[in-house]
C-alpha cells in the first residue's frame, strides 16, 4: 500500500493501526519546507543582526566556535548541517550531543573562547536539552544561544526568552510531529539551518530550495513504492552508509528503522570509508545495505569502490544506492537497485531528500512487523519526549 493510500484510509482505520500521524508527516515534508523558509524571510533582518552580534561576520580569527546541539535525531540535524555552515560562515562548526555535553559541560567549554550554540529540539522539553541550556545560561552567560524548536511552549524557549545574549525561533506547529519519531521536524529544522547558512543571501538559497521541493515531490511516490517492496523482504538487519553530510542521513535513517520497528530490525550506520575498519564484519546475507551516494566525483568514487567490494565479496542480501539521477549509470553494476533523485545540487543540501527513503523504510517495516508506527514501542521503552530522569 503506497503512502498516498495509507493517508486515504478512514480516520478510524488509521487510528486503530497507529497510522494517523506518521504517513501524513512524512508525506507533507516537501510542501512544508517553503513555510520554514518564509519564517526565516520574515525574521531575516533580526536573525542577521543576532548572528552579526555573535561574531559570525567578524574577522576570521575572531569568529565564534559554533556548536550544533541536540540529542538523537536533533543531534543528526547538527551532523547534517555542520559542513555547510562551516563552509558558508568560515567558522569552526561541530555537532555536539547534549547527552554528552550535560555530564561534561565544564570540560567542553574553554574559558575565554567565543561561542555560538545552536540547539535543535522538536519539543524543546527533553530533560538533557533543558538542563544543559539552563546550566550554560547561568554558568556561561557570555555564550550566545540560539534555540530552534517546533513547540511554542518549549521549556528551552522559555529559558532563552528570559536570558540575555539569546534568541528563539519556533517553526510552524504543523511540523511539530505528533508521531513518536521525528520526520518533518527533522527536515524542516535542516531547512532552517540551510537558511542560516545563507542568511545574508536568502534569495540564492530560495532558488535551491525550489529545486529541492520539486525533487521531494517527485521522489516520495517512488521511494514509497521501493520502501514498501523492500520491507516485504523482511531483512532482520540493515546498514546505512554515507559520506560527509550524507553520513548524518545514514545515522538518521538507521534510527528511523530501529525506532519504528521497536528494535526488531537491527540497524547500523557508518561512513563510507569507515565501514572497512571493523563494522563490515557485521554484514551478512540477511543484511540490507543502503548507500547514500555522492554526486561529487571523489566522494562518489569512494562509495562506488565500497559497493564494488561488497559485491565482489557477496556479503549482503541486497544493495540499494540512493543518489542523483546523473550518477545512476555509474553505479548500475554495483547495486541491485538505484533510487534516483531528480536534483542537481551539492551533497550539503540533500539530507532532506535522501532521508525520506529511510523514513519510509522504517514506516513499512513497522507495518510489516504488525506494529503501530505512531507508537511502535508498546511497552513504553521509548517515548516521544524522553522521560525525566535524575540530574546531577
Amino acid at each position: 500500500m503506497l503512502l498516498s493510500e495509507l493517508i486515504a484510509l478512514s480516520n478510524e482505520e488509521q487510528t486503530a493501526r497507529g497510522l494517523l500521524f506518521t504517513p501524513r508527516e512524512i508525506a507533507q515534508q516537501p510542501q512544508t519546507w517553503q513555510g520554514t523558509y518564509d519564517i526565516v524571510r520574515r525574521h531575516e533582518a533580526e536573525l542577521c543582526r543576532f548572528l552579526e552580534a555573535a561574531g559570525v561576520r567578524d574577522e576570521v580569527t575572531l569568529r565564534p566556535i559554533v556548536w550544533l546541539i541536540g540529542a538523537g535525531t536533533s543531534d543528526y540535524i547538527g551532523q547534517s548541517l555542520a559542513l555547510l555552515l562551516r563552509e558558508k560562515w568560515g567558522c569552526e562548526v561541530s555537532a555536539v550531543e547534549s547527552t554528552d555535553l550535560l555530564p561534561n559541560l565544564d570540560e567542553y567549554v574553554v574559558p575565554g573562547r567565543r561561542y555560538l550554540w545552536i540547539s535543535f529540539s522538536r519539543s524543546g522539553d527533553s530533560p538533557e536539552g533543558v538542563a544543559v541550556l539552563d546550566r550554560a545560561v547561568k554558568r556561561y552567560p557570555e555564550v550566545t544561544q540560539l534555540v530552534v524548536t517546533c513547540n511554542q511552549k518549549a521549556a528551552m524557549a522559555d529559558i532563552c526568552r528570559n536570558a540575555a545574549n539569546a534568541h528563539v525561533v519556533v517553526l510552524d506547529d504543523a511540523v511539530n510531529d505528533r508521531s513518536l519519531v521525528m520526520t518533518s521536524s527533522y527536515t524542516n529544522m535542516i531547512v532552517f539551518g540551510q537558511c542560516l547558512a545563507h542568511a545574508w543571501n536568502l534569495d540564492e538559497y530560495g532558488d535551491t530550495l525550489q529545486g529541492l521541493i520539486a525533487a521531494g515531490k517527485d521522489l516520495l511516490p517512488r521511494a514509497s513504492e521501493l520502501a514498501e517492496r523492500t520491507a516485504r523482504m523482511s531483512f532482520p538487519r540493515v546498514c546505512f552508509v554515507g559520506s560527509g553530510t550524507l553520513a548524518g542521513v545514514a545515522q538518521e535513517a538507521a534510527l528511523k528503522v530501529l525506532e519504528m520497528t521497536a528494535g526488531q530490525i537491527k540497524s547500523s550506520y557508518e561512513t563510507v570509508l569507515g565501514l572497512r575498519h571493523g563494522p563490515m564484519a557485521a554484514l551478512d546475507a540477511e543484511t540490507l545495505f543502503v548507500a547514500f551516494v555522492s554526486g561529487d566525483e571523489a566522494r562518489g568514487g569512494y562509495a562506488y569502490d565500497l559497493l564494488a567490494e561488497i559485491t565482489q565479496k557477496q556479503i549482503v542480501g541486497q544493495r540499494i544506492a540512493v543518489g542523483p539521477a546523473a550518477v545512476q549509470a555509474r553505479f548500475a553494476d554495483v547495486c541491485d537497485i538505484f533510487l534516483p533523485i531528480a536534483v542537481d545540487c551539492d551533497d550539503a543540501y540533500r539530507p532532506i531528500l535522501d532521508v525520506m527513503f529511510g523514513q519510509l523504510l522504517g514506516l513499512y517495516s513497522s507495518i510489516g512487523h504488525d506494529l503501530k508506527p505512531d507508537s511502535p514501542s508498546a511497552g513504553g521503552v521509548i517515548n516521544r519526549v524522553v522521560a525525566k530522569f535524575a540530574l546531577y
